[in-house]
This record gives structure tokens, sequence and C-alpha cells, in this order.
């Protein structure tokens, strides 16, 4: 009998690609929640982030099954690639204007680690609320400075796999956060908020 739980996402790919459908329905599992998140973060409408999240998913079915997926070991950012392609497309189809940089550098926000998180429940309610005041802040942002605070605090991701992931070299992925953090910080000290997460 095979231990679906203990398979990387890539094994699981791989044997959904053989026919095994019960693998699909495990990776499915895993990637779902996070998946959507991104693409709610991003396109900051829930029936419209639905849509695409559904796309992405019948992408992921076909690309699988026609034998396009390689076991590179970034399954997750493979599929990342899909969706932001699609909410690329959709931002396209209704003429959104997606700003692709800022040149306010009046300031700089330096966002807390994840790492330094002391996760006692009456700190762990400071720093929800402060990542939601984030992600309220994060609507406000060019969608190029969106993707990149989504992907670099929401996802995790590390900037060498945000570059790979969006087809950009390094230094533009540093440079988009970059200009995302300038101007969040300006909307802080224009609103006068204090955003500050609990340390260990």
């Amino acid at each position: 009998m095979k231990n679906y739980e203990a398979m990387t996402d890539e094994a699981l790919a791989l044997l959904y690609a053989s026919g095994d459908n019960r693998a699909f329905d495990v990776l499915l599992e895993r990637i779902q929640g996070k998946l959507f998140k991104y693409i709610l973060y991003l396109v900051n409408d829930e029936e419209k982030a639905e849509d695409i999240f559904q796309d992405t998913i019948v992408k992921i079915i076909v690309k699988i099954q026609d034998g396009y997926y390689t076991n590179t070991g970034k399954f997750y950012w493979w599929v990342t690639r899909m969706a932001h392609n699609l909410i690329m497309d959709w931002f396209r189809s209704n003429d959104n204007n997606i700003v692709l940089e800022s040149e306010d550098t009046r300031s700089f926000y330096r966002l807390a680690d994840d790492s330094h998180f002391e996760f006692n429940r009456e700190q762990e309610l400071v720093n929800e609320q402060v990542l939601e005041d984030v992600r309220r802040l994060m609507d406000y942002l060019p969608f190029n400075q969106r993707e990149m605070v989504v992907m670099r605090y929401y996802q995790n991701m590390p900037f060498r796999e945000i570059a790979e992931t969006l087809g950009i070299s390094i230094n533009t992925a540093l440079g988009r956060f970059r200009y995302a953090i300038l101007n969040m910080r300006r909307m802080i000290k224009d609103h006068d908020l204090c955003l500050e997460l609990c340390e260990r």
C-alpha cells in the first residue's frame, strides 16, 4: 500500500502522470489553501480568485497529463507560475493598469522576519493583526509590487525562487520588493499607523 502522505509534491505529480488519481487528490489537498490565498491576495476579489484558482487546477491537470511536468524539485513554484500567468491574463483582459515600479524612495520599512515570532496566544493575535494590516496596505500597491510581498512574506519564497517563477532577474525582484516596502512605509507614515510584530 502506497504511503502518499510521505511522498514529496514532485513524486505525487509524477505518480499522477502515470495514472494514479489518488496521488493528485493528496497533492491538491496540500497546495489548494496556499494557492488560493496567493491568488486572492493578488486579485483582491474572492469570486474572481475562485475562477482563477479553478482555471489553474484545470491547467495543472492538463499539463501533468500531457507530460509537461518533470521533476525539477520545484512543483509549487511551477504551479505558482501558472497561476501568475492566468492572473496577468485577467488583468490584461480587464484593461487593468499594472504599474511596474514606483519612484517614491522617501523612506524604508523593514518587516520583521517570521522566524522572530513568539507563538504564545497573545503575541500570535498581535502578529495576526499586523499581518492583516499589512495585507490591507498591499491592496493599494501596484500589482507587481503586491505580488512580490505576497510571494516573499505570505508564500515564504526566497528571492531566487521568486525571480525564477516570474521569469525576471533577481535584481528586478529585489527592486520591486524594495519599492513595495517603500510605498507601504509611506502609507504607514501618511496614516500614522504603528505596525510592530512581537519578537522572541
